[in-house]
C-alpha cells in the first residue's frame, strides 16, 4: 500500500481531477487512486460550477495534505524539480506560471458552456458569444507560447504544468469540435494522444456513471 494518496473524482466529468492526476504522473509519484463518488454532494456541485471542492484533487503524500491544482504542482516542485514541472528559465517560468493561474482562475463562460465530458461527441455544437470569447483569449494564449518557445508544448519542447492546466481544455474542443486554425488543432491533438492522456481517458470510458446534467442536448 503507497504512503501517497490522490483524491479524485469522475474522470469523465472532472477537469480539476485530470489536472492534479497529471501533475502527480508527471513527476513520476507512486499512489493509490481514491474515488470520491460522483453523487457525493461536495463533488457534484463542483462539476456542475455551483461551488468549489476541496475534495479534489487532494494529495496526501508522507503525512501532508495538499490540495488545489496549484498548490499540489507548486509542492511536486519543490520535492521533484528535475521533473520539469515548472521551466528552469526564469522568464519561462514566470509565463508559464502566469498563463496557469489565468487558466485556473478564469474562463468562467467556457467552463458553463462546454463543460468537461471526455466521451460526449458533438459534432457542429453552437458555441455562444462569452464563451468565444474565453475561447478566443485561449488561442492567443497558445500562439503567444509558440511564438515565445517554438513548441511543440506551451513552454517549449517539454510537457510541463501549462500543459496539464490546459489539457481538460484540449478535450473540451474535441468534445465540442471547436474549430481552431492548425496550430492550435495540432497542438490538441499533440495533448489528447499524450501517453498519460491515453491513460486517464481510457479510464474515462470506464466509468459507468452518466450525469445528466453535463450531457448537452441540441
Amino acid at each position: 500500500m503507497s504512503m501517497t494518496t490522490l483524491t479524485i473524482s469522475s474522470k469523465n466529468y472532472s477537469s480539476w481531477s485530470l489536472r492534479g492526476w497529471l501533475l502527480c504522473k508527471m513527476v513520476g509519484l507512486v499512489f493509490d487512486e481514491e474515488r470520491v463518488p460522483s453523487d457525493d454532494p461536495a463533488a457534484k456541485a463542483e462539476l456542475l460550477l455551483l461551488s468549489p471542492s476541496f475534495l479534489v484533487p487532494r494529495l496526501v503524500h508522507e503525512g501532508v495534505t495538499v490540495w488545489d491544482t496549484l498548490a499540489i504542482a507548486a509542492y511536486l516542485h519543490e520535492l521533484f524539480p528535475e521533473a520539469g514541472l515548472l521551466p528552469p528559465d526564469r522568464a519561462v517560468r514566470a509565463h508559464c506560471l502566469s498563463i496557469s493561474g489565468e487558466m485556473h482562475s478564469g474562463f468562467a463562460n467556457m467552463r458553463s458552456a462546454l463543460p468537461m465530458n471526455i466521451k460526449g461527441q458533438y459534432p457542429g455544437f453552437k458555441v455562444w458569444a462569452g464563451a468565444q470569447a474565453d475561447i478566443d483569449r485561449i488561442v492567443a494564449i497558445w500562439r503567444g507560447c509558440f511564438a515565445a518557445h517554438g513548441g511543440p508544448y506551451l513552454m517549449g519542447p517539454t510537457f510541463t504544468l501549462a500543459d496539464a492546466m490546459f489539457a481538460p481544455v484540449c478535450s473540451r474542443f474535441t468534445t465540442y469540435s471547436v474549430p481552431l486554425d492548425m496550430a492550435c488543432d495540432a497542438y490538441r491533438a499533440r495533448i489528447i494522444s499524450h501517453p498519460l492522456m491515453q491513460e486517464w481517458i481510457s479510464g474515462a470510458y470506464d466509468e459507468p456513471e452518466e450525469l445528466e446534467e453535463l450531457d448537452v442536448e441540441f
